[in-house]
Formats: C-alpha cells, structure tokens, sequence
C-alpha cells in the first residue's frame, strides 16, 4: 500500500484505547463494531483481488461497502457546516455525490493491494452521547495503525461511520471541514463541488 493512505484518512476527540479482539469478537459484540468489520471484510477482499481489479474494478467494488458503512450524506453536511441549512436541494445532492466518489476514491486509490495486512476490532465499544465509538487497528508492515471511527444510527436504525480518528484524535470532518471552509466561503457550493470531484479524479488517475 502507499503511504499516502496515512494523511488521506486524516482525521479531533481523545480516545481511551481498550484490549484490541479478534474480528469474530468485535463482529459479536456490537452492532456498530459489526458494522465495521463488515466493512473491513469488504475492503481486504478488495485488497486481495487488488491488481486484477485494477483501480477502476476496485472503485466499484468498494462503492456498496461504502455506502453501507459510512453515513455520507450526514458526513457531508457536518463538513459544510451551518451553512448547510441554506444551501439548495440541488447543490445538497451534487455535494453528496462529490462527497462520496471522493471518499471511494481515496479507498480504492490507497488500499491497492494485499501484503499481509490485518484488521482488528475492538469489542469494547464506547458510548458518547447519541454516538458509539468504534477502535481499531491497521496491522501492516510491523506497524499497528489505529483507526477509529464515531458511529451514529441512521433513520433504518442501522449504525453507520459519521467520522474518521487516526492515530485516536485526529478527525476527519474536522480536518475537511478547515480545507473545504475556505473554498465555500468564496465560491459557494458551485466551488466546492468542483474541488471536492477534482480531488476524486485527482485520485482516480
């Protein structure tokens, strides 16, 4: 894998780290905790079929476990931020849309291929409010990476990924929202959906 994975998942709360469990423990723990190793199942398949896939192939392939796992469309507007409310049904969409072929592009451009790496999750997961929090860990090339992710039931009651923490505080809305706030404020949605794809096609080159 490329190192880019380690700043593309950038991502702002201080974690308390519990035992790491195998995969089949956290999967029976938890819903939420389910919710990400399913996911992570999706995306070392992904891995393992990486090269033949091409990065096409694997854009495709991870776009439903995407969509699955992550809440995008809330992602979306907790990275725009208040102004969200004022924007136009039609502006909404295409920020989703560029939003997520973003968030699979990024996926599919950095988890290229497998090399023996590891995902664990963690069974013990953390209540914050209306939110679970999810940790785990990246095991790859003697380095243990954690991942944690802030969950949050959707309207269909299932529990999705509503941001990203490396390293147990960096968080991904957080860090877009900075990056993205600039180009709002001065272009309006038109500006950021434009950016926000440029950085998709960036990715998929």
């Amino acid at each position: 894998m490329k190192n880019a994975l380690f700043g593309a998942l950038s991502l702002v709360v201080t974690l308390l780290f519990a035992p790491i469990a195998t995969p089949a423990l956290a999967a029976d723990a938890d819903p939420a905790a389910a919710q990400v190793q399913s996911f992570y199942d999706a995306l070392l398949d992904t891995m393992k079929h990486g090269k033949q896939l091409g990065l096409n192939g694997r854009y495709e392939k991870l776009k439903p476990a995407v969509e699955q796992a992550y809440d995008l469309p809330l992602m979306t507007s907790l990275v725009v931020g208040s102004s969200w409310s004022t924007l136009s049904a039609g502006d909404q969409k295409e920020l989703i849309n560029a939003f997520e072929r973003m968030t699979i592009a990024n996926y599919a451009k950095n988890f290229d291929d497998f090399s023996g790496e590891k995902f664990t999750v963690d069974p013990a997961v953390q209540t914050r409010g209306v939110d679970k929090v999810v940790m785990s860990k990246l095991v790859t090339g003697g380095q243990s990476i954690p991942f944690n992710y802030r969950m949050r039931q959707s309207n269909g009651g299932t529990w999705k990924i509503v941001d990203v923490y490396l390293n147990g505080f960096v968080s991904e809305l957080a860090t877009r929202r900075s990056d993205f706030g600039a180009t709002l404020s001065s272009g309006g949605a038109p500006a950021l959906i434009k950016k926000i794809n440029a950085l998709a096609d960036g990715l998929m080159k």
